[in-house]
């Protein structure tokens, strides 16, 4: 059973994001987070991807789904050919924080002053850094 998630980036007031199955728990997701994907240009390079299946410490290239690269990040667009995988964007943290709806248990969101942070839960309003979570 996968641990579900949500990776999010904000850029002004809006956020951008994407959903990932496995290992969303910060020990998995948040850790190879705050060690592979820690400036902005590779967590935007992430996002376009779009949601995916594992996220792992490279972004990677297309790769067949069912027998993916262990270090690649496994997308549902790129690598099993699904169709309305595209990132989302919302208006703010809260529509964000409220309206992903995909049954995610983390919320991580990305802003290149702050570095990554974590919600825990869609209802818990403040978002926590990865090293307050852990």
């Amino acid at each position: 059973m996968g641990t579900r998630s949500t990776i999010g980036m904000s850029e002004g007031f809006k956020v951008k994001a994407i959903y990932c199955h496995w290992d969303g728990y910060p020990e998995g997701v948040g850790a190879t987070l705050a060690e592979h994907y820690t400036d902005a240009k590779k967590v935007r390079q992430l996002l376009e991807l779009g949601n995916i299946s594992a996220l792992r410490q490279e972004i990677g290239e297309a790769q067949e789904f069912n027998s993916p690269k262990e270090e690649w990040t496994i997308a549902y667009g790129r690598d099993r050919g699904e169709t309305g995988q595209e990132a989302r964007t919302f208006t703010s943290v809260s529509d964000w924080l409220e309206n992903f709806n995909s049954g995610e248990e983390y919320f991580y969101l990305y802003t290149e002053a702050e570095g990554w942070a974590v919600s825990v839960g869609k209802y818990f309003t403040s978002l926590k850094t990865l090293e307050e979570v852990k």
